[in-house]
């Protein structure tokens, strides 16, 4: 069975500067620090943030379905602004899934705003199909709007100095 779940948020900011953050290993660190409720902890395993960079995820206790898990980026596209990373390791791996992709686009509206798009898509075993239910969108939601936030924010305070 394969599934697609997708979430898209319009920001006040050019797409370059969210590329910023979502192009490199900044999300991961910023995630960490704006939202330990998602995410608790991550760890580079290897890599510099590149294609084949490998994270160490390590979520808060409590959290449905997935306690880690390693993911891979397998694509980095800087003009399309578009980064995949396949989950390799623990998380819905170990629920039967066979292959759990997170995808994020930042799209360009025009000069002054763009989109997050963000897109979880999914193979399970049809033994384990239940634990589709333990995919949601929620926590790249949170991140979307949490990161932008945090940009435009930070845009404002440079403004206003």
């Amino acid at each position: 069975m394969k599934g697609s779940l997708s979430h898209e948020l319009e920001v006040c900011l050019p797409a370059g500067e969210v590329w910023e953050v979502y192009g490199t290993l900044r999300l991961a660190q910023l995630v960490v620090e704006l939202l330990p409720r998602v995410v608790q902890k991550v760890d580079v395993i290897e890599g510099d943030g590149g294609v084949g960079t490998v994270l160490y995820l390590t979520f808060p206790s409590g959290t449905p379905g997935v306690q880690f898990y390693k993911e891979k980026f397998v694509k980095i596209d800087n003009e399309k602004r578009v980064k995949e990373a396949l989950v390799v390791e623990g998380g819905f791996l170990d629920l039967g899934f066979r292959s759990v992709l997170y995808r994020f686009e930042i799209i360009e509206k025009d000069g002054n705003s763009s989109i997050i798009k963000s897109t979880i898509e999914y193979e399970i075993d049809e033994e384990h199909a239940a634990n589709a239910s333990f995919v949601t969108i929620a926590s790249v939601a949170a991140i979307a709007e949490t990161i932008s936030k945090h940009l435009a924010e930070k845009k404002t305070s440079v403004m206003n100095s």
